[in-house]
Parts: C-alpha cells; sequence; structure tokens
C-alpha cells in the first residue's frame, strides 16, 4: 500500500521548518530548527535530516513510512540530479551540493530537491491564496527577495529560473547586490541587506535594532525583530522598510506591465510579519509603476510559515 505521508522541508537563511504531510497537504507533523552558520553544506544536511525526524515523530510516524521527502532551497537547483549549484543567503554554501542524495543516504527514502520560492508558491496555488487563480505573481519577502509565477494555471519555469525577482534591477549602477550585480530589489529590500543598513545607519543615529536582537539572543535581525522596532517607532526601522517597499514596488509594478497578472501574492517571513498595514503600502507603492486598469488584487499568503514546507512535500523525489 502505497502511504499518503510525505515530509516538506524549508531552507532558509535562518530556519529551517520540516512537516509531514497527509492528503491535501495537511499538516500532520511540524519541526522548527535554526539554520547553521557554520559547518557548510553538510551540517545544512545533518539538521535538515534531524528537523525531518523530529517532524515524523511529532506526526507519530517513523521517517521510513515517509513516502518521499521534498526540500526548498533558496538558490540555483538541478532538480533531475538533487544538487543546490548555489545557494543563496545560506552562509558557508557557496559551491553545488548534492543534498538530495545526501539526505537520501541519511533518511532511507526518495528525496526531491526544488528552489524554496518556487514551491512556496505552488503551494499557494494549490492549498492557499493562488487557489482558483489563472495568474499570480508571488513575491516572499525574507532574507532575501524570492518570486515565483503561474500562469495560465501553471508555474512557469523557464529554463529553471523564471520568477527571479530578487534580481530586478531597479536602480541601474545603485547598490551591489550579493549576487554581484548592481541594483538589484533585494539589495534594497532583503532582510540581510536591510542588516547592512542597519549596521552602518547605527553608527550614525540611534536604534533599537541591534538592543533588541541581543534581549532575543539573536545572532541575525530576524523578522520579529524588524517588526518589534517598528512597533516601538524606531526611525531607522522605519525609514528602511519604507525604501524596501519603494524598490519592491518598482520590481513589481514592472513585473506587473510585463505579464498583467490576475493577483499578487506576498509570502516570506518580513511579508507575512507585516501584514496587511504593509501589504496595502506596497500595493500603493507598485501602483505607481503599474500601467494598467484596473491592477491586479494583492493578498498576503496563506499558508504562512509551513507554505514553502508544504510545497516542497509536494516535489517528485529524484529517480
Amino acid at each position: 500500500m502505497t502511504t499518503a505521508f510525505r515530509g516538506g522541508v524549508d531552507v532558509g537563511g535562518t530556519k529551517i521548518q520540516a512537516v509531514v504531510t497527509g492528503r491535501g497537504g495537511k499538516v500532520l507533523g511540524e519541526a522548527r530548527r535554526g539554520t547553521p552558520r557554520a559547518g557548510g553544506p553538510e551540517q545544512v544536511a545533518e539538521d535538515i535530516a534531524l528537523a525531518v525526524a523530529e517532524a515524523a515523530t511529532n506526526a507519530g510516524v517513523r521517517v521510513r513510512e515517509l513516502a518521499s521527502v521534498g526540500v526548498g532551497v533558496p538558490g540555483s537547483i538541478d532538480p533531475a540530479a538533487g544538487v543546490v549549484l548555489k545557494a543563496a543567503n545560506i552562509e558557508g554554501w557557496g559551491e553545488p551540493y548534492a543534498v538530495g542524495p545526501a539526505l537520501a543516504k541519511r533518511l532511507g527514502v526518495p528525496v526531491g530537491v526544488g528552489n524554496d520560492v518556487t514551491v512556496a508558491v505552488e503551494a499557494e496555488r494549490r492549498f492557499g491564496a493562488g487557489r482558483g487563480v489563472r495568474s499570480f505573481l508571488g513575491v516572499f519577502w525574507g532574507t532575501g527577495i524570492g518570486g515565483g509565477l503561474v500562469v495560465d494555471g501553471r508555474q512557469l519555469e523557464g529554463r529553471g529560473s523564471a520568477g527571479e525577482l530578487g534580481h530586478v534591477c531597479v536602480k541601474p549602477g545603485g547598490r551591489r547586490c550579493a549576487c554581484g550585480l548592481r541594483g538589484c530589489v533585494e539589495a534594497y529590500a532583503g532582510r540581510g541587506s536591510l542588516e547592512q543598513r542597519a549596521k552602518h545607519e547605527a553608527r550614525k543615529r540611534k536604534t533599537v535594532l541591534f538592543e533588541l536582537a541581543r534581549k532575543r539572543e539573536r545572532e541575525t535581525l530576524t523578522s520579529g525583530i524588524w517588526i518589534r522596532a517598528l512597533e516601538a517607532g524606531d526611525v531607522v526601522a522605519r525609514t528602511l522598510i519604507d525604501e524596501a517597499v519603494a524598490a519592491l514596488g518598482v520590481a513589481i509594478g514592472s513585473a506587473v506591465n510585463l505579464l498583467d497578472v490576475e493577483l499578487v501574492v506576498l509570502g516570506g517571513g518580513l511579508g507575512e510579519r507585516l501584514g496587511p498595514t504593509w501589504l496595502a503600502l506596497l500595493e500603493k507603492a507598485a501602483g505607481r509603476h503599474t500601467f494598467f486598469s484596473p491592477p491586479p488584487r494583492y493578498a498576503l499568503a496563506v499558508l504562512g510559515d509551513q507554505g514553502g514546507a508544504i510545497g516542497a512535500s509536494l516535489l517528485k523525489p529524484v529517480t
């Protein structure tokens, strides 16, 4: 008998989120670990395996009872080989690594590998905000900026990297992005870039961002810290997030002009935590650069933190 249980893992710059799903993508158990900041991809793979095991325990099943495990990783993927060619925003992962085969050996089940945003968009298409919508743009705002496209009811994959909204140029000759290009929206709005800007600003004026990080024993400025700083009226946090929204508005408005989608879905750790008020501000910012009337609808991702992991559980394992 074929088991209905599947594992899914969303690997981000700060966290590893694992779920075990049943029929219809229902989450039966979950687990979360911090993304290791040392040890490279081998240590990340080890922590993924531990998170899957914990999620399986919480679901009341054994890992070997899973039909498969899917892993969503930020960056360029060779899905047929289960290889992450380049992992974005994960420290120490600069070279290709066959995470699929490595995990299959550890876990004893087939493993599939995909881009983190691609799988999150697929989850929103099937179970979330994009359900029943023929075309939408998924924007995932976290450590970096990810994007995914649904056109005519199917994800647009291109040659494997369609929807890379984070590397749309919003300012020619602007700030250097971690990808090596200049002026990318990620260089202005990605949480990693925002943290670097905050460090620079903290030398000139007062901010509570790093005080909050110390109090909460965080090594990075997580989404929760940015939210708390905004709630405290921190001027640096507000200024930088305003700049990020403006940059995202240029990128999203340009994408809407090119694709004429029905819906824009905002997800990711920072996007979801900022909530409806900032979604409205982002819609307004994108509207300044949108040619079409009426513009698309805007909505927050429905599946929250679990969306990427649920989407990963839908991946076909490497054969």
